[in-house]
């Protein structure tokens, strides 16, 4: 039997940091008067000469100031903390389309939006729609408005988005604060804890699909939680859609199993660990997806449907097919 190569050793540089050593500077980036008047102007032009949203590219518009702030985001997210917080669309001079626009423009300097759905749904949009995320039920938690624990998105596929973008339209009227958690630094945290289970977080782990295969396949995936190539760590965490999948299957979880996946959980609830802040109207919040956790509190929302908290995701991927499958 083939054993997998396990990192045994603390993770170090920028992309292994605490809340302690993270400071605003490390991941925050805000588009200029110039990038803002760019994108201002870009959107006129979108409303005398309407253009689908899908058809736009980078080069659909010069946009210099804000290929300038792209870049520094590209920076941060590869060679930084892994996760940048861009703020300074100007949304109030928008409509919500035009907004939606001007992210996908900026968010495909970075890399090449792909499907987020078997039915090949590019845009999506995260809100609470009052249906319930249970085992099997296709429901993502992204659509509810409980708590999220640290994960990356599209763990239970199997090629997973590179980056991730998060453009803020509203937020909710109480909670729905944002968390970013390094991986780098929670493998670091398990080493030190509970070294004896990290073995076997290099094996597969069942997880849930989410309802997004083709008939006759099935509706769970196996995939270990970290893996090791080169020396360099990449992680796969979504413990509600593994927790789905064994009750999906009718598989208890053995006592390894369950302790390992509760060990990781455990440092997930370490405030010491993460990163918080509330994204306002117009902030773009962007994680490298395989080094970075994001998640969000539970929230509480207006009555009215147009006050609701909306953000709208992209995934972000050059590699693979632009397909959801990849």
């Amino acid at each position: 039997m083939n054993h997998p190569a396990i990192l045994d050793r603390p993770l170090t540089g920028p992309v292994a940091w605490t809340r302690a050593d993270i400071k605003d500077g490390d991941y925050r980036v805000v588009l200029s008067d110039a990038a803002q008047t760019e994108l201002i102007e870009a959107a006129r032009t979108l409303r005398r000469q309407p253009v689908p949203l899908l058809a736009l590219r980078p080069g659909s518009f010069e946009l210099p100031a804000c290929r300038a702030a792209m870049e520094e985001v590209r920076g941060v997210l590869t060679d930084g903390p892994r996760f940048a917080l861009l703020q300074g669309l100007p949304t109030e001079e928008l409509s919500l389309e035009e907004a939606k626009a001007l992210y996908w423009i900026l968010s495909a300097m970075l890399a090449r939006p792909v499907a987020q759905k078997l039915d090949g749904t590019i845009v999506y949009d995260v809100l609470d729609t009052g249906a319930q995320a249970l085992p099997g039920s296709g429901i993502r938690p992204d659509k509810t408005n409980i708590d999220l624990q640290f994960h990356n998105d599209n763990a239970y596929n199997f090629l997973m988005p590179e980056f991730v973008g998060l453009l803020c339209v509203r937020q909710a009227r109480e909670g729905g604060m944002s968390r970013v958690m390094s991986f780098a630094t929670a493998h670091n945290a398990l080493l030190d804890g509970h070294a004896e289970l990290l073995p076997r977080l290099y094996q597969p782990f069942w997880f849930d699909r989410q309802r997004e295969f083709h008939a006759g396949e099935l509706p769970t995936f196996s995939a270990p939680l970290f893996t090791c190539d080169g020396g360099r760590m990449r992680a796969r965490l979504s413990l509600h859609q593994i927790r789905g999948a064994y009750a999906m299957r009718g598989e208890p979880m053995d006592n390894e199993t369950a302790a390992a996946i509760e060990a990781v959980a455990e440092v997930f609830r370490d405030p010491e660990l993460r990163c918080e802040f509330r994204l306002q109207a117009g902030d773009m919040q962007f994680v490298a997806n395989r080094e970075i956790g994001h998640s969000r509190t539970e929230f509480h929302d207006y009555d009215e449907a147009e006050r609701r908290r909306l953000l709208v995701r992209l995934w972000l991927r050059d590699q693979g097919a632009q397909g959801y499958i990849g």
